[in-house]
């Protein structure tokens, strides 16, 4: 079993590439990307304010900026290289450009990291002194001092005029890179760094300017409780009402459960959501809506007791867990009903019953074991859309999930967010197979993996 695992885990990788590279390159075709959007802003901002400097004009008179412009924003979103190269950048294969800077050589100068400090406490900028450094031989070298704390935002006459000469000796190799030697005395570098996927680094979002994985983490456990417990309580619910529905076929029972079942699942989840919302959040008791419309908790949750914190969870939850089943509900139901009805027919069935084995034995621990098999096939694709949340269900009610948070950035084209959820939502969607794999062990005795 664990060597299997193991090998899974391993074809894993190709797949994780192959979904990952198709996205990214389809992103970095499709027009109107955050290069254009950054030129767009750029212009709009000049003819706002009048400015003329950088620009020039076309024949029709439209503001352009300069090539030096374009080309510094080109570098900035990477476009001067190919497309795998971008590719290896965002795994966090190949090094990233951060910061371009322009500096004189032998003149060492501040590189502000961030800022120290909230509230009533005075701003401190933790930063590091960069030297551009001329060798004998006359190639230039890069050193970097250790961050300090030698400078405060209110007080610039504290400013160091340079760093003691002593110190340079004791500075490290720096991180910077140089780019281009403009002349005898100004150098143009590069801050590079390994930034992507395997370093933990979902990116940044170009719409909230935070990173892509604390987003998504201060959203995924929204999805995932919802998403989890409408996984949980689908297959409790259809699992059962599908041995009902097969032991009873053709019934009064079998046809009326039937009608409903596909009657639901003819209508889109998200417009039964609308339905549901018309239905519930317009009704009132006590001058209250029955259920909630928005949101996922109520908005007094830090307020509430335990037991209306739990009662106040359910009733947010009820109806967008309601349409996350709809879609699973008929496709469970039928394909229980059908697996079982095959297997009742089978000939070890009725050896079961000629030995003189009871009707919920022969039923039970021998039919309904084997009938799970083709239910097992689905829950890796089921857990994937479950875990990662539904884009549309959110939106209709106003849940801030994983769902929402990649709907608004597919309006947006934040494609750090779009890039981001695909990761989440491609490692979700492989392990939910290989969990699909070792239900088939677990359920049926004769299938095992050596």
């Amino acid at each position: 079993m664990f060597e299997y695992v193991i090998r899974r885990l391993i074809l894993m990788i190709p797949t994780f590439f192959g979904t990952t590279l198709l996205v990214f390159v389809i992103l970095q075709s499709v027009p109107s990307g955050p290069f254009e959007q950054a030129v767009l802003q750029i212009k709009m901002a000049k003819m706002q304010t009048g400015e003329g400097q950088n620009t020039t004009s076309d024949d029709n008179g439209t503001m352009e900026l300069s090539e030096d412009v374009l080309n510094k924003l080109r570098m900035q979103y990477g476009l001067d290289k190919s497309v795998l190269h971008r590719y290896f950048i965002w795994l966090g294969l190949a090094k990233k450009e951060i910061k371009y800077i322009e500096a004189e050589i032998d003149v060492p100068f501040r590189e502000t990291i961030r800022v120290l400090g909230e509230g009533e406490f005075v701003p401190i900028s933790l930063q590091k002194w960069i030297l551009p450094y001329m060798e004998e031989d006359g190639s230039i070298t890069i050193l970097e001092s250790p961050p300090g704390t030698d400078f405060y935002w209110n007080k610039a006459d504290q400013y160091p005029i340079l760093p003691d000469a002593d110190l340079i000796e004791e500075w490290s190799d720096s991180k910077w890179v140089i780019k281009k030697q403009l002349d005898n005395e100004n150098v143009a570098m590069i801050l590079t760094e390994r930034q992507g996927v395997f370093n933990g680094y979902l990116g940044e979002s170009s719409k909230y300017n935070e990173d892509v994985g604390t987003l998504i983490w201060e959203r995924l456990h929204i999805s995932a409780f919802i998403g989890i417990t409408s996984f949980i309580i689908s297959y409790l619910v259809c699992i059962p009402l599908g041995i009902m529905k097969a032991l009873k076929h053709g019934s009064k029972f079998d046809v009326i459960s039937s009608a409903l079942v596909f009657i639901g699942y003819s209508i889109p989840a998200y417009a039964f959501g609308l339905i549901m919302l018309l239905i519930f959040s317009t009704t009132t008791v006590f001058d209250a809506p029955i259920l909630p419309s928005r949101g996922w908790r109520p908005e007094d949750w830090e307020q509430l007791t335990l037991m209306g914190k739990f009662i106040g969870q359910m009733r947010h939850c009820i109806l967008p867990m309601s349409c996350f089943m709809l879609a699973s509900f008929a496709g469970l139901t039928v394909l229980m009903k059908n697996s079982l009805m095959e297997n009742l027919s089978q000939d070890y069935v009725r050896t079961a019953f000629a030995k003189g084995l009871s009707e919920k034995r022969v039923i039970i621990y021998h039919a309904v074991r084997n009938s799970l098999i083709p239910l097992a096939t689905g829950i890796g694709g089921m857990i994937g859309v479950f875990l990662a949340g539904s884009y549309l269900i959110e939106k209709v009610f106003g849940i801030d999930g994983i769902g929402l948070l990649t709907f608004k950035a597919i309006g947006t084209r934040d494609y750090g967010i779009i890039m981001g959820f695909l990761v989440i939502g491609t490692i979700i969607r492989l392990v939910g197979n290989l969990i699909s794999d070792l239900c088939y062990a677990i359920i049926d005795p004769r299938i095992r993996f050596k």
